[in-house]
Order: structure tokens, then sequence, then C-alpha cells
């Protein structure tokens, strides 16, 4: 037997003495717990019944008392209507109203509305005409020709907290000719209250038919006319009205009950008392306490028995094992337990933890090194792809300018201006190859921030095809836009302009690349639930289930095809899901199969409020169209240690009417500019004596310079670097290859 009840404890996991003899104390408390449980339940039960029939009989009493007050007010109203002189003399019956509120207390005024609203009669003189066609118990008293019980209103006449109470005057045609009022003072409506004594934190309502508050112990004041809430509602419109318990604003829970005040032809209004559980209670409470008490010193003294069994020196080494493994979580990964290790089970679990911290400790030094490489390989990297693109962009910039050059001068050649566009479109794709791989390393890394504004999804999507175009152009596709209804409503989102029309571009441009000459690519925007979805779809080569999973992964493309007019680095669709989630938004992709065209889905968004997009998402400024020799020549210094684009740049510059002077170091720049005077000064950044922020910063302090536009023309494309160019004191920030169309624009408008 006993041999069997071990194996059981041991299942169970209560292989030590501690553990046994806890349990053997639990056992024993069982039992006495359970009793104190369930007596303290039933002593609640039976003080929140009492409780109840007590709460129903004095809310029965509160609502019987208003009703004969509303009663006594509706008779005084019958005799009123009844009165022959009420409708023929405005004097008598000011008279007799004046008198008949006197007369009564808790009234504040008594009046007569003619049927177009107007107040002909008022116990209290009026100051201006009143006209309360638009109060619902005066409607309702005309159309259901009986006695009405308003909901609250604050008196328009005597600006006090009332409820008005109407009768209709019909003659002996059964005809209704006027309707008579009375206002009831609120805070006179229930006067039951005063006489009882209810418990600290009890609260009486007298609620109307919408929720209004027009009567309330304590504080009536500050609840006239406020709406009781949801649940005390939906209580009151419960068949039977059974008490609750509900927990009200000011935190306190209290149970209530409802009576209706009067019959349904006499009012609409329901009285609710609460009062709070915790008065209810308080005897059962201090009951339950005493018992919990008794509990508790029993388990004390059970638990202290079976410490003082128990052996101490457990107690000291499982603290020991405790304080070493709560070191070893805070990160102290040399810390040990210090125990001897024995056959026991706290000498096996004490040598079980030192080994995982040793182990750990290996791991943690193996994990510091390969992130301190990771980070320093992720640092290499970004210099390498900063430098990288400042290279590419260095040899980029006497192509572009040259080809541009070369079609000023031989405009008239069709031949050589066919040569220098496919040259131009070339650097254009190189330069896009370039700025994709420094876009995928910001994001990558989380350096790209968006600016949202609320835009228009209409023009994002306009802008993006704009920019395709050629592409589409140049392989003959079909681009089909299908754009929601009405055509001029915007498609509000709240997002980056540029960014968004990036994503849509490169969607647009993977497209064009994997669909052949004369395919079809659809673009479509439509809602779906609160979002925005855009789907661009072709009938390409398709993907297989494989690509399909892995299409948004970096540097990830499809099986390149004879017939395909572009490149890429597998970088377009990488950038398109990291800046949709930048937006909040999710892209998806799916593909029947290879040969079966692809679809590409971005959920962004929608902005339901705000201005309009156009107002936020301003068109871009036509580039100026004038010629560059229209203005006066300018004087320009140009400085670049790169002796093919500095030249190429400078004929593009003469050949525009300009004079420019050309120096390859900073240092000679500034004796030049003493000398010179220049107007512009275009400035490379990466100079071999000191950098071109350094050079402006200095040209910014020479008399003969102060003045002069400075226009930072570099391979370095990167936000910050573009921040110290400005903060140098630079006016322009252009990125090689320099577009000409931009430079010409710039010095165009230095001319006006």
């Amino acid at each position: 037997m006993s041999s069997r009840l071990n194996r059981w404890l041991g299942r169970m996991g209560l292989n030590s003495l501690r553990s046994r003899l806890m349990l053997l104390v639990a056992l024993a408390m069982t039992p006495l717990a359970l009793m104190t449980i369930l007596s303290g339940v039933h002593e609640r039960e039976r003080a929140i019944r009492a409780s109840e029939e007590h709460l129903r009989r004095l809310t029965g009493l509160a609502a019987a008392n208003e009703a004969q007050s509303i009663q006594g007010a509706r008779q005084i109203l019958v005799d009123l209507a009844s009165v022959p002189d009420l409708l023929k003399d405005t004097a008598k019956c000011t008279a007799l109203l004046s008198d008949v509120l006197d007369r009564n207390e808790g009234f504040v005024n008594f009046g007569l509305i003619q049927l177009n609203g107007d107040v002909t009669c008022s116990a209290v003189p009026l100051l201006h005409p009143v006209n309360l066609g638009d109060r619902s118990h005066f409607r309702r008293a005309i159309r259901e020709r009986r006695f009405i019980a308003g909901d609250y209103v604050f008196g328009r006449v005597i600006k006090k907290h009332t409820i008005n109470l109407t009768y209709p005057v019909i003659d002996r045609a059964g005809k209704v000719l006027a309707v008579v009022f009375a206002a009831m003072d609120l805070e006179a409506l229930d006067t039951f209250i005063n006489d009882i004594n209810l418990p600290p934190g009890s609260i009486l309502t007298t609620v109307d038919a919408r929720g209004g508050i027009i009567s309330r112990r304590p504080d009536p004041e500050r609840y006239f006319g406020k709406l009781v809430s949801g649940e005390v509602m939906a209580a009151m419109k419960e068949p039977g009205q059974r008490a609750i318990t509900l927990r009200g604003a000011d935190g306190v829970e209290r149970l209530h009950a409802f009576a209706r005040v009067g019959t349904a032809t006499l009012s609409d209004y329901t009285v609710t008392i609460g009062i709070p559980t915790a008065a209810i209670l308080r005897a059962a409470r201090h009951d339950q306490m005493m018992s919990l008490l008794g509990l508790g010193a029993t388990i004390v003294l059970a638990l202290l028995a079976a410490w003082l069994v128990g052996d101490v020196l457990i107690v000291r080494r499982v603290r020991k094992l405790k304080g070493t493994a709560e070191r070893i979580a805070a990160g102290d990964l040399e810390a040990r337990s210090d125990i001897d290790y024995g056959r026991e089970e706290i000498g096996s679990l004490a040598q079980a933890l030192d080994r995982m911290a040793a182990a750990l400790q290996k791991k943690e030094a193996a994990r510091s090194l390969a992130e301190r490489e990771l980070r320093a390989a992720d640092q290499r990297k970004d210099e390498f792809l900063a430098m990288l693109a400042h290279e590419l962009r260095n040899p980029l910039a006497p192509i572009s300018t040259g080809a541009q050059l070369l079609r000023r001068l031989h405009s008239e050649n069709a031949q050589i201006n066919t040569t220098c566009s496919i040259i131009v479109r070339q650097v254009e794709h190189m330069t896009g190859l370039v700025d994709d791989l420094l876009d995928v390393s910001r994001v990558t890394r989380g350096l790209v921030s968006i600016s949202a504004q609320v835009l228009d999804l209409k023009r994002v999507i306009d802008d993006a095809a704009e920019q395709i175009r050629p592409l589409v152009t140049a392989r003959r596709h079909r681009l089909l836009v299908d754009l929601p209804d009405p055509p001029r409503a915007p498609a509000q989102a709240t997002g980056d302009h540029k960014r968004l029309v990036q994503v849509v571009a490169n969607l647009l441009g993977n497209a064009t690349k994997y669909t052949p000459e004369g395919g079809t690519i659809q673009l479509r925007l439509a809602t779906e639930d609160d979002q925005w979805l855009l789907t661009v779809a072709d009938d390409g080569i398709g993907m297989d289930a494989g690509l399909v999973g892995r299409v948004f992964d970096l540097f990830t493309q499809a099986e390149r095809t004879s017939d395909r007019a572009q490149g890429g680095l597998g970088l377009g669709l990488a950038l398109v899901k990291s800046l949709v989630e930048l937006h909040g938004g999710s892209v998806q992709a799916a593909s029947p199969g290879p040969g079966q065209g692809s679809t590409f889905s971005v959920w962004l968004p929608r902005h339901v409020q705000g201005p309009p997009a156009s107002a936020t998402a301003p068109a871009p400024a036509p580039l100026s169209t004038a010629p560059a020799g229209a203005a006066r020549a300018l004087r320009i210094l140009l400085v670049d240690d790169h002796v093919d684009a500095v030249h190429t740049l400078q004929l593009f510059l003469r050949a525009a009417g300009h004079q420019v002077d050309i120096a390859y170091s900073a240092g000679d720049a500034l004796e030049l500019a003493r000398l010179t005077l220049p107007d512009v000064c275009l400035l490379d950044i990466g100079l071999p004596d000191f950098d071109g922020n350094e050079l402006a910063r200095r040209l910014r302090r020479l008399p003969q310079t102060a003045g002069s536009t400075l226009i930072a023309m570099t391979g370095y494309g990167r936000q910050q670097d573009r921040d110290t160019a400005m903060a140098a004191g630079f006016d322009h920030y252009l990125v090689k290859p320099v577009n000409t169309t931009a430079l010409s624009d710039i010095l165009v408008a230095n001319n006006m």
C-alpha cells in the first residue's frame, strides 16, 4: 500500500519531504476552507435577498408618492381645462392662473398654449413671446387628447429645472381648442425620500421615458436633465424590472430596484433606488471575516508546524538556489550556487543549475562576438553601399551631361538624338538601380520615415502611371486603369505621396519586365471594408508556388527570359513590402502558375475624415521650359576633382551661354572665387583637400560670395548627407548624375 502511494506521489511530482508535508496541510485544511467559503456565500445571498425585498418596498413607496404628486397636478389641469373664461379674456386667465400658482406649492408656473404653440396666458409674466410648439408634451397632448407628463426641460420662462404636465382643452364637439400646462419644480418632486433614512452612498433617481434624470437624491442640481447609463435604461425596460447590481460612474457598486410612477396613462417615469452593496453585505462580511480569520489562524499554525518539522537546511539551500537563479536571470552568468553536490535532489538541482549557467555563459560570449561581427559587417556594408553609389554616380555624371550636350549641339541630327536618348535612358536606369539599392539598405535598417499626410490615391496612381509610361510604350503594353466612382471624388488615404508613388511604380515596372510585348497590365483601385485595395495584374510569365512565397524577399527574381528589355537587382518588390508596411498596410502576391500571369495586391487604410486630398498633395510644379540663353549669362564657379565630369559639365554650361571657371580643389576654388566674383558656385562634396561642406561655409564668409547661389552636386544621396549640406549653406542639392533640366531651371530662376 505504501509503495503504491509513493509511486502515485512520484507521478504527482511530490518527491520531497517539504512538498509532502505541505500536501498533508492542504488536505487537512480543505474541508474547513470549503465550509467557511460556503457559509460566507450563503450569508451573502441571505443578506442580498432581504435587502432586495426591503428595497422593492421602498422604491414602490417612492414611486407611489411621485404618482400622487403627478395625479394631483393632473386634477388641477382637468379643473382648469373646464373653466369657461380660460380662453376668452387673457387678463382673467392670467389672474386665475396666478391664483392657482399661489395656492399650490411645488409648481413654478401654469399657462395656456394655443394650437400654434404660442403661450397666451401665464401665471409668471412673460418678458417676451414664448412658443412651445416644439415641445413633445404639447404635441402629444393634442395628438393623444389626454393628460401627458413630459420629459425633463429647462423652462424658457421661469429658468428652472422642470417637467411640464399638459392637458388638452376640448369643446363639446370634441375639438381641441388649446392646451393647459403646469410646470412642476423638480426640486420639490420627491419629498418622500427626505423622511426616510438610506445608507450612506445610496441614490434615488426618477427618470423620464428617454432616460433623462428629473429627480435625484443627493445632489439633484448636478444631474437634472442628464441621461442615465445604458445599463440602467436596459434594466428599466426589462419586464418585471427585477433588482440588479450595477456599478455607478463613481465606481460604487449598488443594488438597484425599479418601480413605475403610476400607470401608463399617468406618466412614463420610473423610480430607481440604489443601495451600496457594501452596506448590504457589511454584517455578512463581518461574520465571514471572522470565519476567515479563524481559518487563517489555523492554517498559520499548521504551516508553522510543517516548517518546524521540515529540515531547516532544505529551506536555506533552496533560497540559495533561488538567489543564484535570479542572478543568472539578471544577466550575471558567472553566478554559481556553491552547494555541495550530492545524491539528494537539492544537490542534483544545484549541479544542473551550475551547468546551465556555465553553458549560458559560453553561449553568451559566442553570441556577443557574433553580434559585434555582424554589426561591424553591417556598418561596412552601409559604407560600401554609400561609396558604391558615389563611385557609380561619378562616371555616370559626365556620360549623362555629355549626352545632353551632344543632343543640344546636334539637335538636327536624328541619329545622334536617338543615340543620346538611349544613353540618357540607360543612365537613368543605372541611377534607379543605385537608388533602389540604397533605399533597400535604409528601409531594412529602419532609417526611412514617411511624411504622413492626407492624399488622393488616384493622384498617386496617375503619377506612377506617368512615370512608368515610357516602359509601357516601349514594349507596346496595354495599361488598363480602373478607378472607383465617382471619377472626381478623391480616394483618401494617409501616407507619403512620394513613397506611395514609388510603391505603385515598382509594381507596374515589375509587371512590364515580366509581361511579353503586346501584353496587358491591369491596375485597379477599390474599397474593401475600411481599406483601399490596389491590385496590379498582368498576363505575363507568372510564378510557381515556391516563388510566390518568397517574391518579396531581397534579391528574388523570376527566371530571366530573352524578351526582358530591362534587368534589375530584385529589389523593387522588397521595397514595396517595406514601404507598404510603414504605411500600416499589407501586400500579397498570387499567380495561378507559370505562363498564367501574376497579381499583386496592396491594402492601405482608408482615411475617413479630413481635408480634401487636393490640398495636401499639390501637383509638382512644371519644369521651366525657357531656354538657358533667354536670360543674362551667369558667372559660374565649377569645383570638382573628377576631370571628365567637370569638363563635360563646363561644355554644357558654356553652350547655354554662361561663363564658367574651373577649380579642382577647395583651396583653388577659394582663391578663384575672390577674383571672379561668381553668381553661382557648383561644388562637389568629395574634394581632395577639404570637403564641399566646409568650402560652402568658407564661401559664405567671403564678401565676394556671401550672396552667391551655392549648389551641391555629389554622388552621396542619403538624407543625412543632404541635411548636412543644407546646414553648411547650400541653396540646392543635386545628386549625380546631375539632371541638366533641373540645373537649367535653377540657373534660370537665379536670373529672375
